[in-house]
Parts: structure tokens; C-alpha cells; sequence
């Protein structure tokens, strides 16, 4: 595989539909959904890949049912539990970023030591995005910039950058979204201006090492241009 991008971003999308289709309960869609993010992180932290960020669970996910959450909660402290000492095994490094004060204290508290525990690993970084909503992230941005008492004429884009919960990491070169959806869902309005899109109909819980590396393999084959036309490209 030629070539590599150095950021992947994913929405994480099908576990429900996943679990619908085999007439199981939305949990057990949820559940296997770990496990494909599992071996995403494996498949990444394999082939060099330096940064994946994931999205797992929005500012709207608190709307599902009750028992959907406290389900998903618990999957998340399970999976914590389970996971951490493997990613340090594999040198990968995490990072929980969104409005983390939502989430009990006890699972703070857990979000906390293991980023701790990972803190000075040196591969790759995983950015697992909970409490999350692009709009919101912004928000939190600009009210960091205000507090600094930047003034308007002054500011630049690198002021927001640099407040994102992504600041000091490259922008996503790869979106990926599963299950057909053709929207971004409030996921990374600002960091995602020059990604490249790849959606397939694969749903979460089956996307597995081939279809990441397919998905890489379909971005190898795209030209990047950040605005230039092909010919300019091609002069330089």
C-alpha cells in the first residue's frame, strides 16, 4: 500500500441496523461495534497510520432510550477496563475529547487514568470523540478565544485551531462513514474542510481489517488538490 494518510477520521455508524437485520436487540450491535473498533485501532497502529479519531457518542446520543444509554455507558467502562493495557502493549496513545463533564464521575475518573496511563506511548493516537458535537466544539473554541480577549479583527483561523479539543494534531486526511449514510452528523465541521470522503455500505459492526484497508486503498487513488486544479499540481 502506497500510500498512507497520517489521520483517519470515522463515524461509526450501523450498529442498530446490524442488530435489526438479525433480529437482536440494538445492544448486541453495539457490542460487536467495539469490536470492529478494535481492530481498526490494531489495523492502523499496523500499517502506520498516526492518528484515528472516532466518533463515539454524540451530544444527541442522550436522546435514545434510557436503557440504550445506560448500556452504552457501561460498554464504554467495560471496554476501558478491558482494552487499556493491550493499547499500551501496542504503544498506542488515547485521548477522550469532547464536553467529558456530562459522564459520571466514576467514568471520568477511569477517561482520566487511562489517558494518564497512555500519556507517553509513541504510536499511534487514538481520539475517541464522546459527548461530542462539531457545533458545540466550535462554540467551546470561541468562547477560549474571547476569554483570552482576542479581538475580532485580530483573529485568525489558526486562533480556532488551535481551541479545537484537536488542537496541536493534523486534520483528518480520510473521512469514513459506514452504513451509506451520506452526511457528516456534526463531526468535525472545522477539521474536515479538505478531507476526503470515503462512505461505503458496509455497516460498523462488519467493517473489519479489509474494508479499512479499502477504504485506504480508495484514498491512495484520489489527487488531493486543497483548492489548486490538477495543473498546478502537476507544475509543482
Amino acid at each position: 500500500m502506497k500510500k498512507i494518510p497520517d489521520h483517519i477520521a470515522v463515524i461509526m455508524d450501523g450498529n442498530g441496523r446490524w442488530a435489526r437485520q438479525r433480529g437482536m436487540p440494538r445492544i448486541e450491535g453495539h457490542r460487536r461495534g467495539a469490536a470492529s473498533l478494535k481492530e481498526a485501532v490494531k489495523t492502523c497502529a499496523e500499517i502506520g497510520v498516526k492518528y484515528l479519531t472516532v466518533y463515539a457518542f454524540s451530544t444527541e446520543n442522550w436522546n435514545r432510550p434510557d436503557a440504550e444509554v445506560s448500556f452504552l455507558m457501561t460498554l464504554f467502562s467495560q471496554t476501558i477496563d478491558r482494552e487499556v493495557e493491550e493499547l499500551n502493549k501496542n504503544n498506542v496513545r488515547l485521548n477522550f475529547l469532547g464536553q467529558l463533564d456530562r459522564f459520571s464521575p466514576d467514568l471520568q475518573k477511569k477517561m482520566k487514568a487511562s489517558m494518564e496511563k497512555l500519556a507517553k506511548n509513541t504510536g499511534l493516537t487514538l481520539n475517541v470523540m464522546v459527548n461530542y458535537g462539531g457545533r458545540a466544539e466550535l462554540v467551546d473554541a470561541v468562547k477560549k478565544i474571547v476569554a483570552r480577549g482576542v479581538e475580532a479583527k485580530g483573529l485568525r483561523e489558526e486562533d480556532i485551531s488551535e481551541n479545537l479539543y484537536t488542537a496541536g494534531m493534523p486534520d483528518p486526511d480520510l473521512l469514513v462513514r459506514t452504513a451509506s449514510e451520506m452526511r457528516v452528523s456534526n463531526f468535525l465541521l472545522w477539521q474536515i474542510a479538505y478531507a476526503e470522503i470515503y462512505v461505503t455500505d458496509v455497516l460498523w459492526p462488519d467493517f473489519r481489517r479489509e474494508a479499512m484497508l479499502d477504504a485506504i486503498e480508495a484514498y491512495g487513488k484520489r489527487e488531493r488538490k486543497f483548492g489548486k486544479t490538477s495543473e498546478q499540481l502537476n507544475d509543482t
